[in-house]
């Protein structure tokens, strides 16, 4: 439950941020997002900004600089295509990565399923899909592959949430000048500061707190499976707040690519454990 509630924070904040771009535009709400988000997660962690060596600096500057290229690509694709759509090609980053961590035949038959999605999802003519949209959500799937490795590195240089604060911290002072050169005045309004807030809040602050608990009592694999249900949670929100409609042949692709994370994840897993057994 925890896991479903953090996606559906997720999925109403990036609905939430979808409306006010017409006010800030894309890019401005990257930079609200990132820079509420830091605020939170500075309050929470209160890191330590001694005893960091070069290695430890470097790595999170690079998460930072991922993070401000992974929303920004986001919410620029969120721009031009359905909130549906984006979540699921954006999926398709962490699936790769799946793909090739499993190092199995098996793989090929996810990464194939995975692709009878993407070409579903066109709804059989991609001309119905802005392209530039589709290269900026891929553009994101990518970013996240990097998101998991660089969030990895981190989280091995600074205990608890310390990295994160700081990437976070990075990640906004680099979206700053883009964010304000988008929104302009309307940066000045209350209520778009507000707005800004609660976007941050739903999109990262809340599914963070609720991952961090759910994985205290779930499996990490249990836990990769739920978290491929985005791309659901993703079109419901953007069918239910945005009245994004989906068709048949979209909502097949989006059922193959969740298929595929599934079943990557769990030959991934499988994949961990017979490269342990023996070690025992």
């Amino acid at each position: 439950m925890l896991v479903v509630a953090g996606l559906a924070c997720q999925e109403v904040g990036a609905s939430i941020a979808v409306l006010l771009f017409p006010e800030v535009g894309p890019l401005g709400m990257v930079m609200l997002r990132l820079a509420f988000s830091a605020v939170v997660l500075l309050a929470i962690a209160r890191p330590h900004l001694r005893g960091h060596g070069h290695a430890a600096w470097t790595a999170v500057v690079s998460f930072g600089l991922v993070l401000a290229l992974m929303n920004g690509l986001f919410y620029l694709a969120l721009e031009r295509l359905p909130l549906g759509v984006t979540v699921t090609i954006e999926v398709l980053g962490p699936l790769v990565l799946s793909i090739i961590a499993s190092r199995r035949a098996s793989a090929w038959l996810w990464a194939g399923l995975a692709f009878a999605g993407v070409v579903a999802l066109g709804g059989g003519g991609w001309d119905r899909l802005d392209l530039l949209g589709v290269l900026f959500a891929l553009g994101a799937a990518a970013s996240w592959a990097f998101y998991i490795l660089a969030s990895a590195r981190v989280g091995a240089a600074f205990p608890k949430l310390d990295g994160l604060a700081l990437a976070m911290t990075a990640g906004a002072l680099v979206a700053l000048p883009f964010g304000i050169a988008d929104a302009g005045a309307a940066l000045l309004r209350p209520e778009i500061l507000g707005l800004g807030a609660a976007v941050a809040v739903l999109s990262s602050t809340l599914p963070y707190a609720f991952e961090l608990i759910a994985l205290r009592r779930l499996a990490a694999s249990a836990f990769a499976i739920l978290m491929s249900l985005a791309p659901a949670t993703a079109s419901l929100a953007g069918f239910v707040l945005l009245g994004q409609q989906l068709n048949l042949l979209e909502l097949l692709g989006i059922a193959l690519v969740i298929a595929a994370s599934i079943g990557a994840v769990r030959a991934a897993g499988r994949h961990a454990r017979e490269a342990v057994e023996p070690l025992g």
